[in-house]
């Protein structure tokens, strides 16, 4: 599970381009806080705390406690706007999360045992067709990761959603189809070797 991540932020007196524009000049971020059937908060965090925990690598699909005004708001980062020049964050929306709520979020796949794979021993390349899993899970239990075992997996063998073990509590958002994670795929050579044209059925 993602650490929980806090943030102290400021309340927005203006709103509009000019005032965004002046508070990056002073080294804050405009962001707002929506959901949860209450009106919008538009806020303001510093830079250089806000990219602190950009840096942590999952920072989208982490708890985040705002820190606003003398109280604390739980949230779920929903986007990030970069400056396409410069890639500074110029504007963050945060979902406010109810106690015992469910949330959507996209959480990494990372496949493990590859060793044990004979698909990949004589050769056979890892095609990933979905780098991260849409789950729906407890908001207080996002998983970091989602490992998906090789073990066995052959040339020209898919791997479902439903051959993936996900965490208890967490279920794919999407279900009404079994969707293609990764295929393995025979390298050139093989290919020639075997007499294999076919290619592996994608999603």
């Amino acid at each position: 599970m993602s650490d929980t991540l806090t943030l102290s932020a400021q309340l927005r007196d203006r709103a509009g381009k000019g005032a965004s524009r002046a508070l990056r000049r002073e080294g804050r971020v405009p962001a707002v806080i929506y959901g949860d059937k209450k009106d919008p908060e538009t806020i303001h965090v510093e830079e250089r705390a806000l990219n602190k925990l950009l840096g942590t690598g999952h920072f989208m699909n982490s708890i985040v406690e705002i820190e606003v005004d003398g109280k604390t708001i739980v949230t779920l980062p929903k986007d990030v706007a970069f400056h396409p020049v410069s890639d500074r964050a110029i504007h963050v929306d945060f979902l406010r999360i109810a106690k015992g709520a469910t949330v959507e979020v996209a959480v990494p796949v990372v496949f493990v045992n590859e060793e044990a794979s004979p698909g990949l021993k004589r050769g056979g390349v890892l095609n990933i067709v979905r780098h991260e899993l849409e789950l729906v899970c407890d908001a207080t239990n996002i998983p970091d990761e989602i490992e998906i075992d090789v073990t066995g997996v052959d040339v020209g063998d898919s791997i479902h959603i439903s051959a993936v073990k996900l965490p208890k509590g967490a279920t794919s958002a999407i279900t009404d189809r079994d969707f293609t994670i990764a295929t393995i795929v025979a390298p050139s050579a093989l290919k020639s070797s075997e007499g294999d044209n076919e290619t592996p059925a994608g999603e």
